[in-house]
């Protein structure tokens, strides 16, 4: 493989964050994929941190927006990806802390209620299980699992009344 140097390093790494937000274990890590020195790589992420290319807590924004509102997730979810890209706690707390319970909510009940339709169960509680269990796999917090399954159900009843 080729030798890259600091500027080389730099210049790609710029261009690739003028395109789309990344953080700075994501850079680091492709810097320590073409072998660069530790020192070098200090180097660049310092004058990209600096030059506002890299900023993690506008990384975590946009990362716990775009998997609330496209992927679906729910809080826990989006914080073990969080640590898994080695986002500081601070700002992980701050950024989760911004999203409301209702947003999470807009984002279940439909969720919820198209996969009501396809679960088979013998009975409400084994498919209030079942709807629990699913939403648990995609992050959600059993309270606001709960009020959703428990909305649902005073929505159905009003249905039939």
């Amino acid at each position: 493989m080729k030798e890259v140097t600091e500027q080389g390093a730099y210049l790609q790494l710029a261009q690739l964050c003028a395109r789309a937000e990344h953080c700075q274990h994501e850079l680091l890590e492709k810097m320590r994929r073409w072998e660069m020195s530790d020192e070098s790589q200090a180097r660049v992420m310092e004058r990209l941190v600096s030059e506002r290319y890299v900023d993690d807590e506008r990384y975590a924004r946009a990362f716990v927006r775009d998997k609330i509102r496209y992927n679906k997730w729910g809080r826990r979810k989006v914080e073990q990806a969080l640590w898994m890209k080695h986002i500081d706690k601070d700002i992980q707390q701050q950024v989760l802390g911004e999203v409301d319970d209702d947003e999470y909510l807009s984002v279940l009940r439909p969720l919820l209620k198209q996969k009501r339709r396809s679960v088979k169960a013998a009975n409400d509680y084994e498919l209030n299980q079942k709807l629990v269990k699913f939403a648990l796999s995609r992050g959600f917090t059993y309270d606001i699992i709960r009020q959703c399954i428990d909305g649902d159900v005073d929505e159905m009843v009003d249905d039939e009344e």
